[in-house]
């Protein structure tokens, strides 16, 4: 079964829908790191080049856990991450945002914008609690 799995899987990426989701995948973590950045906000990498952005929220004055909380209120999945510098994995200071799942959905980097809007907000509503 195993074996069968791994077949279709490598059938699957080789296509051209596939090349062209993963590109569509990095160009919307790259427009959501620059929206980010561009409302202020401080990435552990400055930037990415994955499907991953690292977003550090020590700079406000509140854990990853917290804001992982109000964004799951918003209806938003993220993670709470481990930064460089964390004193502990309990309380991490940042989150980890994907955008695979966005653009499964069909999102396209105009939307990454909203997206940044709203992680923003989360820390003004986090801050009001």
């Amino acid at each position: 079964m195993q074996i069968a799995a791994l077949a279709v899987q490598f059938a699957e990426v080789q296509t051209e829908e596939f090349k062209e989701y993963s590109k569509q995948v990095i160009a919307n973590a790259r427009a959501l790191s620059a929206a980010l950045v561009a409302k202020g906000e401080t990435l552990v990498t400055g930037g990415t080049d994955t499907h991953i952005v690292m977003w550090d929220c020590r700079p406000h004055g509140i854990t990853g856990s917290k804001i992982e909380k109000i964004l799951d209120c918003m209806h938003i999945t993220v993670n709470k991450n481990s930064v460089v510098g964390d004193k502990s994995a309990v309380n991490p200071g940042g989150i980890r945002l994907g955008t695979g799942a966005l653009t499964t959905r069909g999102f396209k980097e105009a939307d990454m914008e909203v997206i940044a809007e709203y992680c923003v907000q989360s820390i003004a509503i986090s801050k009001r609690i």
